[in-house]
């Protein structure tokens, strides 16, 4: 079901439902069923879903956070005068964390008065929760700061690493969090031991990460193909080798979505296409074959049997995908 909005997409997203959502850059919220809701006065700056499933929660140039979902918008939060820069929840813990410049707030879903701000030296460019909603992850300049997201006042553990970390997600299993950089390279660290990862050889920025196959592989955008590290055992991925699937020379992988339980991976390309595979297949699946602005958003349920995905100049399009390639 091809789309099209009058906004950059920012984000595209599958509530619980398997419902689209899409996040745009004029502040509205598109569901694919055609309901526009205006969450933000600016652009939609990042969005996640949110921890009961239901919606989408959105942060925004204008300083707030926003739940959107059908029927209507909620504020939950907003922080005048800044930008809403990274926003994630929690489905386990039914938190919600964003960053507002230097500073990482929290706040449950289920308690209003609940409320944990931690400042950090430089801004911060990304967070992540830990897979039980419990530890959370802000990438900045010089590493990643990791905080327990109900404590307060605490120290946070800092995992060092020169240079601006940009993204981060941890493995499903908690023991390995990994950062993209400013620079072409991903970098990675055991969290038990701090031990340190560097992954680099890519020919672009990395902007797009996701852990596939039960936590066993790690895709990545910022090259000619998806990177495909293995993440098996206690050392993860360290001393191995990347493959790289879907290798096209023309065009760069800049967005990755992937079935966190399968192996299923989706691309989208520099040059507007979008493609999915199964890992254990031989062939791409070429879901967006026409060439276009580049792609910006990119979403695949968990179960590996819809796809959405967003451009720069406002395409998008929902698509149903077969059991088997």
């Amino acid at each position: 079901m091809p789309l099209a909005f009058d906004a950059y997409v920012t984000a595209a997203l599958f509530d619980s439902q398997g419902q689209a959502a899409f996040a745009l850059g004029d502040g509205l919220v598109r569901f694919e069923n055609g309901e526009a809701l205006q969450a933000h006065d600016g652009a939609a700056l990042c969005a996640c879903l949110h921890p009961s499933g239901a919606g989408v929660l959105t942060g925004g140039d204008d300083g707030r956070v926003v739940w959107s979902r059908p029927g209507g918008v909620e504020a939950l939060a907003e922080v005048k005068g800044r930008w809403i820069d990274a926003i994630a929840a929690s489905a386990d813990s039914g938190l919600v964390a964003f960053a507002a410049g230097r500073d990482l707030h929290v706040r449950d879903v289920k308690d209003a008065a609940f409320e944990r701000v931690f400042p950090h030296e430089r801004s911060i460019a990304d967070i992540a929760f830990d897979p039980k909603g419990r530890r959370l992850a802000a990438a900045t300049y010089g590493g990643a700061a990791l905080w327990y997201a109900r404590i307060w006042p605490q120290k946070p553990t800092f995992l060092k690493w020169a240079g601006s970390h940009v993204t981060v997600i941890w493995s499903p299993d908690g023991k390995f969090l990994m950062s993209a950089m400013q620079e072409n390279q991903l970098h990675g660290w055991r969290v038990a031991d701090e031990k340190n990862m560097r992954m680099g050889g890519y020919p672009a920025k990395v902007k797009s990460l996701a852990f596939l196959s039960k936590g066993q592989l790690l895709a990545t955008s910022g090259a000619t193909g998806a990177v495909v590290w293995p993440f098996a055992g206690s050392t993860g991925p360290m001393g191995k080798q990347a493959a790289e699937v879907g290798f096209d020379e023309s065009a760069l992988v800049i967005r990755v979505a992937a079935t966190p339980q399968g192996g299923r991976l989706a691309a989208g390309l520099d040059d507007g296409r979008v493609w999915v595979t199964e890992l254990t297949a031989s062939r791409l699946e070429p879901i967006k074959a026409e060439k276009g602005p580049p792609i910006t958003a990119l979403a695949i349920t968990p179960d590996g049997r819809r796809l959405a995905w967003g451009d720069e100049a406002g395409g998008a399009g929902v698509v149903e995908l077969p059991e088997q390639f």
